[in-house]
């Protein structure tokens, strides 16, 4: 009688889907797409409400069949009350990317707990009906003996497939997150090529890199109301690339401010923005930043289209 019980080879298969990452401002989305990616794709400031469009994010992960995993991270911007037409914009994207996801990734600053915007959030979440997991960060800034009640609390409010405790900042329990999504997320083919690490557009990154040094060197309210597009983008023969772009201030007096004594503060945010583009794009970088008044940008439907974002209304 034939004995040999040998198990077949698992069949390798590949997966592919979209993970949202949502959740109040300044809960460290843009952050934990960064470290998950390995690649500068979202700003990041220490103000909330800095990203103002999905991000998507690319990143191959081997899964348990020897097969690999597209994992499609989309960073967006964080939830709150809009008031301009801006605002509804950017809440709009949030919502649109966790609508689109194949997995939404409910991400909760545990130091600020559950908070009035992390509730309502948790809310609308769980009445959609959709796969949730509840991503826990800053860990590193609490006590651990916290983290299962907010947990608690927080599964009161929606079902959530499963639960992770990461530090973005410091790269703690990214791993088994990555893990997991190998794993759960969708069979299918690749979206993209492997290689690719975002579907931004260098012209908008451009300008996001931009206008990020703008949120780290300006203070108060100045930076919310400024926008940045990139006007034109010239190859060079001998690698290089020139870019011009042009700041946009809602009200006339944040012109003077942008600009500095002398041009001093404009040169300042060209040269850090310029130093980020060189190592992001891997070759010399000619840019030249123009700042003009425009007030009530925020409200342009064509602005908005410029940075990324659709109308809201």
């Amino acid at each position: 009688m034939n004995s040999d019980t040998t198990i077949p080879p698992l069949q390798k298969r590949d997966r592919c889907g979209f993970a949202a990452i949502v959740g109040a401002p300044n809960a460290g989305k843009s952050t934990l797409l960064n470290r998950l990616t390995g690649a500068k794709l979202s700003i990041v400031s220490p103000k909330a409400q800095t990203t103002r469009f999905r991000v998507l994010g690319i990143l191959m992960r081997a899964n348990m069949s020897g097969g690999e995993t597209q994992i499609l991270l989309v960073d967006t911007p964080g939830i709150f009350a809009p008031r301009r037409k801006l605002d509804r914009a950017m809440v709009k994207a949030a919502w649109t990317g966790a609508e689109d996801a194949d997995l939404t990734l409910l991400l909760v600053d545990a130091k600020a707990g559950l908070t009035d915007e992390v509730r309502r959030i948790a809310e609308k979440l769980g009445s959609s009906g959709r796969r949730l997991w509840l991503v826990l960060n800053k860990i590193d800034l609490v006590r651990r003996d916290g983290l299962l009640p907010l947990t608690a609390e927080l599964d009161k409010l929606a079902t959530f497939e499963k639960v992770y405790m990461v530090s973005a900042g410091q790269g703690d329990g990214l791993d088994l997150l990555l893990d997991a999504l190998s794993e759960k997320l969708p069979e299918g083919p690749f979206l993209y090529p492997p290689d690719d690490l975002t579907d931004l557009p260098d012209r908008l990154l451009a300008a996001e890199i931009v206008r990020e040094q703008i949120f780290m060197q300006i203070h108060e309210e100045i930076p919310y109301g400024t926008t940045v597009e990139t006007e034109s983008w010239q190859e060079k023969p001998d690698g290089s690339v020139r870019i011009d772009a042009t700041v946009y201030v809602a009200r006339p007096g944040h012109k003077a401010i942008l600009i500095g004594a002398g041009g001093s503060k404009i040169r300042d945010i060209g040269a850090k923005a310029r130093g980020d583009l060189t190592r992001l794009l891997e070759r010399r970088v000619h840019l030249f930043l123009n700042v003009k008044d425009r007030p009530g940008w925020d409200e342009e439907g064509a602005r908005l289209r410029a940075i990324g974002l659709d109308n809201p209304d």
